[in-house]
């Protein structure tokens, strides 16, 4: 999964995620665009986390952080995303891309 997940995010192509949410206590799937998988700045746990943007999230944060446990199912799509619609910040990407001023 890490390999794919790399691929979509190097390729600029969604994923169909479905993972466990801890604040909802179930499943949720969203249409996100996979940014990095590296350890969290926020997080106690430096162990190594699949960060996406979530499209269809109704909450002001937009970002998943998830360890690979709560991943549940993570489907790989053609559909293209635009790094423009959600990057506002400086990157610093740990998966090497070319994202041009996103990178």
């Amino acid at each position: 999964m890490k390999e794919h997940f790399i691929d979509s995010v190097q390729n600029k192509k969604k994923v169909k995620l479905t993972f466990f949410s801890k604040q909802d206590n179930c499943n949720l799937t969203r249409m996100c665009a996979p940014m990095d998988f590296a350890p969290s700045s926020r997080a106690k746990d430096k162990s190594d986390r699949f960060h996406l943007w979530d499209y269809e999230s109704n909450e002001g944060n937009h970002v998943l952080s998830l360890l690979p446990a709560q991943i549940v199912d993570m489907e790989f799509t053609n559909i293209d995303f635009n790094p423009s619609d959600f990057v506002s910040w400086e990157p610093k990407w740990v998966i090497v891309r070319d994202w041009g001023e996103f990178s």
